[in-house]
């Protein structure tokens, strides 16, 4: 019999994992309810009183990372940088610190006072720290040895988790969080995935995302459309990075003034966010679900200042470092770029035009392109658009570069690895490094 079967390391890995992906599952669906909870009592305060967005999301953003600040450092911006940070070295006092089920419940529930507060954030990064948290956590529990692979599991259970997407899991963790994406890494992610992601399903239904989105293009569409969405759609995305960068970016430009001020910097932000949140009605606040969706379905119903607006929102929301994910704001910016294309085209097209500008600007902020196609695909139900999706992307990444040279989220971890066992010690005392 090979040793495989009786190595009890090995069924000590299996159990562990299948324990952590449904804690994954369960943890998730805890978290979109309790997102969803906060974001419809917030719209339903802003019906009632329209200055709430000018009074409590500043505050809110002032508050939120006074406390981030000094309770979990760690969990600052998305989380996605966080987990590939630790996948370097998974066995560090740094990386402990950053994948701890501490500072991932602080982020699950910063982010949901975000989200109260009219912030533009989502959960799927938030979703991938809690995912290699709880994963790492029960490997520790059950004294599995930690491995990077571990890490990168977590981090694919909670991306398909968080959309109800397994197969975008899998290509997240290839595109995104894996190093060395090795068979046996590849069994362990795949198998995080598919528990997780029953999990949710058994729970939650198996639903698409965003609906079921019907549609195709015809070929002569699809040659104009295509490159039209990758390049522009792409270049904002590389532009929303690049700023992004600057502001938070271990050798940003502007991240002096922000780390020195963080608490003036998200008063400011939130000043922004709320200001467009009460001049919109509360359409750029949250993650931008309700009228992506609506966008998607019906093509021609949407504002026009959606895209651009949202597109401030979510950039003043990221570089704030309130914990939030880019994910979902990213997919909304797009179906608002997308929406500005549409009477360029047939108006039975519009849906597809509009998912199309998804494709090219969340490519050009994420640079993975497989991991936008099939999100996109798994979230819509739709697989005749993965051809048009795949030229999209492609031609978004490309663009998505030139504008900014840097892949964000590992641009971002950066600031997250400790480069001597002195500041190694200090990130696990939740104190920030300062890197050059």
């Amino acid at each position: 019999m090979p040793d495989e079967f009786v190595n009890p390391e090995d069924w000590g890995r299996r159990i562990a994992t299948l324990v952590a992906a449904v804690l994954v599952g369960l943890g998730a669906l805890t978290f979109a309810w309790a997102g969803d909870r906060a974001q419809d009592t917030f719209e339903h305060l802003q019906r009632s009183y329209p200055w709430i967005h000018l009074v409590v999301t500043p505050a809110l953003f002032a508050g939120i990372i006074w406390v981030t600040m000094r309770i979990a450092p760690e969990s600052r911006g998305s989380g996605i940088p966080q987990a590939i940070a630790a996948s370097h070295q998974p066995n560090g006092k740094a990386a402990q610190a950053l994948v701890s089920v501490r500072v991932a419940l602080f982020k699950v529930v910063a982010t949901v006072a975000g989200m109260f507060g009219g912030a533009s954030v989502g959960r799927e990064g938030p979703t991938v720290q809690l995912a290699a948290a709880l994963m790492v956590k029960v490997h520790q529990i059950l004294h599995v040895r930690v491995t990077s692979g571990v890490v990168i599991a977590g981090g694919a259970a909670g991306v398909a988790a968080a959309f109800n997407t397994p197969l975008a899991g899998i290509a997240f963790a290839i595109e995104e969080l894996a190093v060395a994406y090795e068979q046996r890494v590849a069994v362990l992610v795949m198998g995080a995935v598919m528990i997780s992601g029953l999990t949710a399903q058994g729970l939650a239904g198996n639903y698409t995302y965003f609906g079921v989105i019907d549609g195709s293009l015809p070929v002569t569409t699809v040659l104009i459309a295509a490159p039209l969405a990758g390049i522009v759609g792409g270049a904002l995305g590389g532009l929303f990075a690049r700023l992004m960068l600057a502001a938070r970016g271990p050798a940003g430009k502007w991240a002096g003034p922000f780390k020195a001020h963080p608490v003036k910097a998200a008063l400011a932000c939130g000043v922004v966010v709320g200001a467009l949140g009460f001049v919109t009605s509360g359409a750029t606040s949250g993650t931008g679900y309700a009228p992506t969706k609506l966008m998607l379905e019906t093509g021609s119903h949407g504002d026009l200042w959606f895209g651009p607006a949202k597109f401030i929102t979510a950039l003043a929301t990221s570089v704030s470092g309130i914990p939030g994910g880019i994910f979902a704001p990213s997919l909304s910016v797009g179906a608002g770029i997308g929406h500005l294309f549409t009477p360029l085209f047939a108006p039975e097209n519009a849906g597809m035009i509009v998912l199309l500008g998804m494709a090219g600007y969340f490519t050009g902020v994420v640079r993975a392109p497989l991991t936008a196609v099939i999100i996109l695909s798994e979230a819509t139900g739709n697989s005749t658009a993965i051809l048009p999706l795949f030229a999209t992307a492609l031609i978004g990444d490309w663009a998505g570069a030139m504008v900014c040279r840097q892949r964000l989220y590992h641009a971002l971890a950066e600031g997250f690895i400790p480069s001597s066992p002195d500041e190694s010690a200090k990130a696990s005392e939740g104190v920030e490094i300062e890197k050059p």
